[in-house]
């Protein structure tokens, strides 16, 4: 008797503590979770065109305290219901951007559920192409990433690792009149002149130069976030980058933090691989990498005015066999009203004008 009554002990003893484990209430707080609906339903969008957005929010426990419908980051409803709807919301930003909706219960508990929206520009743009006016040598060497007529003179920044330079260059010539060399492990990009200072992208080291404009002696360093360094150019006061995608950034240039964003887009498409930039009254001109086309951006929507077709320019000027690379640089001479343009390792430089295309 004494053998067989520890296991039975033991084995009422463990049903015990499994029955009052069992019996305490293991249920936890659910979020709530909720869907956007749009209609019409679409790919992508127009510039301006209104949608209507429904809204499920389904609650397992508790109340709701409130659901919030934004949409890039502004308010367009609060309120308990649980199912709602929202029209005639206004699409009004190129790119992708977002409904969000935001619920939260009594008890703190949050969720937040996110649909993003593509929107095409509403304009179609303008087909351009070019006139040659005048042609100057070029350095076939440079592998050109950052181009800027200032005082006369032409401020180069060139690319690849081991050659990338800065250069004030002689237009005339094509000789560089004063230069510096970067160092080894960084690829140069982009270059602006602003108030007397000259600022240098790098390709993926998220880091940039400042030079003095007079001596080229670097003052100051800092650091972006992007994830690549592509074009620069500047609006009287802040800084604009490009970084490879159809997103352009204002910095301050001050301490370099992000002012805004915008999206660039034509009719179609959101226009990716923005490279060198030149700002003029207003516009953006920027290289579409791997292109000949430039094209024309509203800065304040992102919206492309005009495509330029530069196709042939550099033809009568290179031999089969040569190594030229792609169209890249764009500098603007304001005071002649001038243009200029010319490509990576290109053996000439290109005083263009745009002209309707036929």
């Amino acid at each position: 008797m004494k053998r067989s009554f520890f296991p039975i002990v033991l084995v009422l003893s463990l049903f015990v503590i499994f029955f009052s484990c069992s019996s305490k209430s293991t249920k936890r707080p659910r979020k709530p979770v909720s869907s956007i609906r749009i209609e019409p339903s679409k790919n992508q969008f127009v510039f301006g065109e209104k949608i209507s957005a429904d809204v499920k929010t389904k609650l397992k426990d508790g109340e709701i305290k409130s659901i919030d419908l934004l949409y890039e980051n502004k308010t367009l409803k609060s309120t308990k219901e649980l199912e709602f709807a929202v029209n005639d919301i206004e699409l009004n930003k190129l790119g992708n951007s977002k409904l969000v909706v935001n619920a939260e219960k009594t008890d703190g508990l949050k969720n937040s559920r996110s649909k993003i929206i593509t929107v095409v520009s509403d304009i179609k743009p303008q087909e351009m192409s070019y006139q040659v006016i005048n042609n100057f040598p070029h350095l076939k060497t440079s592998y050109t990433q950052g181009l800027e007529y200032y005082n006369g003179y032409l401020y180069e920044g060139t690319g690849e690792e081991g050659h990338s330079k800065l250069m004030k260059i002689d237009l005339q010539s094509g000789k560089p009149e004063q230069s510096i060399d970067l160092d080894d492990k960084y690829f140069g990009e982009g270059i602006t002149i602003l108030k007397n200072k000259i600022y240098q992208l790098t390709y993926r080291a998220k880091k940039g130069f400042v030079y003095d404009l007079k001596s080229f002696a670097v003052i100051d360093s800092f650091q972006f976030n992007s994830a690549q360094g592509w074009g620069l150019t500047n609006d009287g006061t802040n800084l604009i980058m490009s970084d490879g995608t159809h997103v352009l950034t204002w910095l301050d240039p001050s301490d370099f933090s992000v002012i805004k964003k915008i999206q660039v887009a034509d009719d179609n498409n959101l226009m990716a691989n923005l490279n060198e930039l030149e700002f003029v009254d207003g516009i953006i001109y920027a290289n579409i990498y791997t292109t000949n086309l430039i094209v024309k951006i509203d800065a304040a929507t992102g919206k492309v005015l005009e495509e330029i077709d530069l196709t042939g320019i550099i033809n009568l000027y290179h031999r089969d066999g040569d190594r030229i690379d792609y169209l890249n640089g764009i500098a603007y001479d304001k005071q002649n009203d001038r243009m200029f343009v010319t490509g990576k390792l290109y053996p000439r430089l290109f005083e263009v004008k745009f002209v309707e295309k036929n």
